[in-house]
């Protein structure tokens, strides 16, 4: 048997999948492997996966591997949750999803509440910048002014929920004075707004700049994760019965994210077709933007959002990390 390679090099040379012992080839722009696609293998009886993720820029590359994948037998069902992690979070613990490309602070609280899924990779190395929102028509100009008002949140245990959590703490607010109303995601948040039953909401700073530039909503402030911000959870069952077929999405995703990267204005302008940004707000948010995709986590940095989530009250007691990364047997 091949002994695997532990690292991927893009270029005009090799590119190794990492952890199956296989090299694909790209020379002069062909891709060489299994059906000459980015899967080194191939699987029969086919396999299918359901992965969920919010219906956002970020997740482009991920889509860029569906096709390529399932010519190796590998079907990717793509599961779109514009709710958000907290939905996703439900969905693996309920088996609708095997995957989710979810929020690093969500999956790590609603681990630590048993949620049976481990952490396979980092997706998004580089941080999430949250916006901080009021309707237009309020009368709220800063962050400040929105202590002890209603925050909407997509529901407990959500990103949206968590980060009011860090805003907070992060202006000195007396955390049990926050306010919550469940709104569910952005559409029932512009509902939520129209008929004053909230006066703040947090969503990704870029996902919500086409409604900011319509003037329906406004930006008051950003508050930005200390942590590395999209993570990928799969449940444990799959992992058992399916790890081979979740290296090689993660392999192929890489891959993707990679040509995504490397393409800066071709991928911009694709983020301005499909989401309706601003072709300079593009280009700023794929520049900050960076994808790992690489199999295992950093249990430092799941630590340090450990203590954070500690520190701000979402979680009550010390949690080992150790359990909910996945390691290959």
């Amino acid at each position: 048997m091949e002994s695997p390679t532990a690292a991927i090099a893009i270029g005009n040379g090799l590119v190794f999948a990492a952890g199956l012992g296989a090299a694909l080839f790209k020379r002069a722009g062909t891709w060489r492997g299994a059906g000459d696609c980015w899967c080194p293998v191939t699987f029969d009886p086919p396999v299918t996966l359901r992965v969920g993720g919010v219906p956002e820029h970020f997740n482009e590359p991920f889509k860029d591997a569906i096709a390529p994948l399932a010519k190796c037998g590998l079907c990717i069902e793509w599961v779109s949750q514009p709710g958000g992690t907290g939905v996703m979070t439900k969905g693996l613990r309920e088996a609708t999803l095997d995957v989710a490309i979810v929020l690093t602070e969500g999956i790590l609280a609603d681990m630590a509440k048993g949620n049976p899924s481990l952490l396979v990779s980092q997706y998004v190395q580089s941080p999430l910048q949250w916006g901080v929102h009021v309707a237009t028509g309020s009368s709220y100009q800063s962050i400040g002014e929105l202590r002890g008002r209603r925050f909407g949140i997509s529901r407990y245990g959500s990103g949206s929920h968590l980060m009011a959590y860090l805003l907070a703490k992060e202006h000195g607010w007396d955390l049990t004075n926050l306010r919550f109303v469940v709104v569910g995601g952005i559409d029932k948040a512009r509902e939520a707004f129209a008929a004053h039953e909230i006066d703040g909401f947090m969503w990704e700073e870029y996902t919500t700049k086409p409604l900011v530039y319509s003037g329906e909503w406004r930006c008051v402030g950003t508050c930005t994760t200390p942590w590395p911000c999209f993570a990928v959870a799969v449940r444990s069952a799959v992992l058992d019965e399916h790890a081979d077929a979740v290296r090689a999405m993660m392999d192929a995703v890489r891959v993707c994210a990679s040509q995504f990267k490397a393409k800066p204005e071709q991928s911009a302008h694709r983020v301005v077709d499909t989401f309706g940004l601003k072709l300079g707000d593009a280009r700023s948010w794929l520049a900050m933007t960076e994808w790992s995709c690489t199999m295992g986590m950093d249990e430092k940095m799941l630590r340090n959002c450990v203590s954070i989530l500690r520190h701000v009250g979402v979680l009550t007691a010390d949690v080992d990390v150790h359990p909910f990364i996945y390691v290959p047997s």
